[in-house]
């Protein structure tokens, strides 16, 4: 039997609030940044951020104290003792810090400017998506051009063709890139089109969904697509519940550690839901790099 450790109940809410990859690092670990999580090196399945985990390859996750737990095989007491700092490591422990609340600002789309110009010139010329398609995407309002900074806003619906998620991308062809998704956006509702098929396209972005389309333009206002705007499975799922009819899904995400990350956690998600699925994995780092190596141009900067 273990030797009985006291601890207040506000050292095992501090030891449970303690910030995991700041604790890793202290203790050696070496961490990649996937998305806004940070993935071990030692064990790729494992994501931490502020004080939660979750481990993929289980299904299993929670707060600090469990980590230490499950990761370092420690009791309960051995685990709130390592992340106080009393276990002869000197760590400091951070705690992970709430933000302070406030009222979330209800979504608004940013308000249309009076033409396109700088849309389809950048779209069309510098990204080489086929005009036809913006103009299908314009059409339909899911795409325009903003007022305020001639920004690109792709416009994702709810069921009922309602607009509840925009995802902006500057139309500068030099200089910063600047890409953001809409205060108050629903990332469930994210950009996407419908089609009457069995099939859904998956994309992280929407450049690049509509880079897809005009290389593989076969048949394809008969398939669905999806924009994640990110990597999150959410909008995939949602697909699926308003479109019972789709059962095989396409991950076309990036050809990086990120995108075969996000495609492997997605595979298991949908493949316990019985959906066929199939990685289609672009030759660059992602379609809009396909896309413009077929025409000449050189990959657009990463930055």
């Amino acid at each position: 039997m273990g030797k009985f450790i006291y601890f207040t109940s506000a050292e095992k809410r501090q030891a449970n609030e303690v910030d995991l990859p700041s604790f890793l690092r202290y203790r050696g670990e070496k961490l990649i940044m996937a998305g806004r999580d940070y993935r071990l090196v030692s064990d790729h399945s494992i994501t931490v951020r502020g004080a939660k985990w979750f481990d993929h390859a289980t299904r299993r996750g929670g707060g600090a104290v469990g980590f230490v737990m499950a990761f370092y095989d420690k009791t309960y007491p051995e685990a709130v003792t390592m992340l106080l700092g009393r276990d002869g490591q000197g760590i400091i422990p951070i705690v992970k810090k709430e933000p302070e609340p406030r009222e979330p600002k209800p979504f608004a789309l940013p308000e249309a400017y009076l033409n396109m110009r700088r849309l389809y010139a950048y779209l069309t010329t510098h990204r080489r998506i086929d005009r036809d398609v913006v103009t299908e995407f314009v059409r339909e309002k899911l795409l325009y051009e903003d007022a305020l900074h001639h920004n690109c806003v792709f416009v994702g619906k709810d069921k009922h063709g309602e607009a509840k998620h925009a995802h902006l991308r500057s139309t500068n062809s030099q200089g910063k890139v600047f890409r953001i998704n809409v205060e108050g956006s629903e990332a469930k509702h994210s950009f996407h089109k419908d089609g009457t098929d069995c099939s859904l396209y998956v994309f992280e972005a929407p450049i690049d969904l509509l880079s897809h389309i005009t290389l593989y333009p076969a048949g394809w206002l008969e398939h669905s697509y999806v924009a994640c705007c990110g990597t999150s499975v959410q909008p995939v799922l949602e697909r699926l519940r308003q479109n019972p009819k789709l059962n095989m899904v396409y991950l076309c995400l990036d050809n990086d550690e990120a995108g075969e990350d996000a495609c492997e956690s997605m595979m298991e998600v949908l493949e316990e839901m019985d959906v066929d699925v199939e990685r289609l994995r672009p030759q660059g780092k992602d379609w809009n790099d396909d896309l413009r190596a077929k025409h000449g141009k050189a990959k657009t900067p990463t930055v």
